[in-house]
């Protein structure tokens, strides 16, 4: 068991997330930054869809409770393993008491804590991806304990790992989405050269941006949408939906984050700024 000693701002347990319920309502759900989930559990050989810690803006401070072996990815904490700081992208082995502790963030809005095997939880609808009210909990709270299979050996084959950072990067690239052709020439000069800054309005289910560009004051049936789809309300307001997103709405879908734009954009707090790029 992994214990929780203090809860941070919003820790989650997700995997690659819940796929196949939309006509249900439910979200996809699952990690924020897959590019940073699939390295670290890569590392760990780990399968693919095996559930890690997200962790957002302020960290826990976490006891293990039996051996195993970790890597932590995503944005840039100071992290301390029993007071020793650790990296990024590297594995480390933790023992039966050992403490980790998520100190100030220096860059980067969310971190990843993968475990040797994958965290163990009730695996709902094909995910262990946190989903309130389709899972009992919202978040991860202090005193709850994580479970895992305890692993005293493991000999990997890469133990660490240099990627490029994706915190630096604030080109988003983008496909037209099934209403783009509703947007005239004003309109998508404004979304191509327009440097958009995050609003304080951000979480797992959307992204809005602060600056507007002209409207559009169309009536649609409500119609499917995905993370990383961007709506265009009548008031110009662009909202960009996440893994936890709406699986329907109203509002003309013009746009389509890639998903690496999604990952580059689940880094971005309030006040950052991105732009876009047709691909």
């Amino acid at each position: 068991m992994l214990k929780v000693l203090k809860q941070g701002f919003f820790s989650t347990l997700q995997d690659q997330g819940r796929f196949g319920f939309k006509d249900k309502g439910v979200p996809v759900s699952g990690s924020m930054d897959t590019y940073t989930t699939k390295a670290i559990n890569t590392l760990l050989e780990n399968a693919s869809n095996a559930a890690v810690l997200e962790i957002t803006m302020t960290g826990p401070t976490l006891e293990f409770n039996a051996p195993t072996y970790i890597c932590i990815g995503g944005a840039d904490f100071v992290v301390t393993l029993n007071n020793e700081p650790i990296s990024l992208y590297k594995i480390y082995k933790v023992n039966t008491g050992d403490i980790l502790f998520y100190g100030k963030l220096n860059i980067g809005f969310r971190s990843y804590l993968a475990i040797k095997g994958g965290f163990k939880s009730t695996v709902i609808l094909n995910s262990s991806s946190y989903y309130y009210p389709i899972t009992k909990s919202r978040c991860v709270k202090k005193g709850q304990e994580l479970d895992y299979e305890e692993c005293v050996d493991f000999s990997p084959k890469i133990s660490e790992i240099k990627i490029s950072s994706i915190f630096n990067k604030n080109e988003l690239e983008i496909a037209k989405g099934p209403e783009y052709n509703l947007l005239n020439p004003s309109q998508i000069k404004q979304i191509f050269t327009t440097i958009f800054s995050i609003s304080n309005q951000n979480d797992r289910m959307a992204y809005q941006l602060q600056e507007n560009i002209e409207g559009v004051n169309y009536s649609m049936l409500t119609s499917a949408t995905l993370p990383g789809t961007i709506q265009l309300t009548p008031s110009g307001k662009l909202i960009i939906l996440m893994k936890d997103g709406q699986t329907t709405g109203g509002y003309p879908r013009v746009l389509q984050l890639t998903d690496r734009a999604i990952s580059i954009l689940a880094q971005k707090k309030y006040g950052d700024t991105i732009s876009f790029k047709l691909v």
